[in-house]
């Protein structure tokens, strides 16, 4: 983990009250898909966590929600801006038990840190299949980004107005994998468990207080005993999670 200013050098809306924000500085610290960033903002006590979407050698790519006071704020900030951030936060997701045909799934905003994982799986040789959950077609991103990076990609819509209609779980009926990754809401992940062939990882989203495991303030029980969300996580093993 590290601590420093990072330079806004993009901040622009890419679907319904989402946003897409590039920061440029150091990247050292990541280590893994899956990781987050722990950002401080004005005025407010607690920083906000947000998932790292990608990154390369000297910029960080955050998709984030307007869903309070917080985002709201991130979401008016213009280009040459600081930030004050925390990188490298968490335990990212392991391609090591990917096997050959890993399967991605993501939720809303639960989508963003599906993006550099799929973007190793595929550098690894993995033949990957991603299927993307959201209300409406509104509030569809990333679809065409995750295209180009030579995935098979489904999207599944409440409302149908894109894609399948229902959700992840209506898409996962005919899909052979070898593996699963998923990150979104635990409303998913509880549907998603009833449904799944394979082991896999869950990403989880949770309130924090300090974001690096001092606080205790996320802790969770698990077969192995109480895990830290924030440390220990956010991503954690089918076969450790109590549900």
């Amino acid at each position: 983990m590290i601590q420093g200013l990072y330079t806004i050098t993009d901040n622009k809306k890419i679907a319904k009250d989402v946003f897409k924000m590039i920061l440029k500085g150091d990247t050292s610290a990541i280590t893994a898909p899956g990781q987050f960033v722990n950002i401080k903002l004005e005025g407010k006590f607690l920083r906000r966590p947000i998932s790292i979407c990608d990154y390369d050698d000297n910029t960080i790519t955050l998709i984030y929600k307007v869903v309070g006071e917080g985002t709201e704020m991130m979401s008016k900030m213009s280009d040459g801006e600081t930030l004050d951030v925390l990188v490298g936060l968490g335990n990212g997701y392991s391609t090591d038990k990917s096997g050959d045909t890993p399967l991605l799934i993501g939720g809303g905003v639960g989508v963003p840190p599906l993006y550099n994982l799929c973007k190793k799986l595929i550098s690894e040789g993995k033949k990957v299949t991603v299927i993307l959950g959201f209300n409406s077609s509104d509030d569809v991103f990333y679809f065409e980004e995750f295209k180009a990076l030579g995935a098979k990609v489904i999207i599944t819509t409440a409302d149908g107005s894109m894609g399948i209609k229902g959700f992840v779980t209506d898409a996962m009926g005919d899909i052979e994998y070898s593996y699963f990754y998923t990150c979104g809401p635990e409303v998913m992940f509880r549907a998603i468990e009833k449904c799944v062939k394979t082991s896999g990882q869950y990403s989880f989203e949770e309130r924090m207080g300090c974001g690096f495991g001092a606080c205790m303030g996320c802790s969770c029980k698990t077969k192995y005993g109480n895990k830290r969300i924030c440390k220990d996580g956010p991503v954690l093993e089918r076969e450790e999670i109590i549900w």
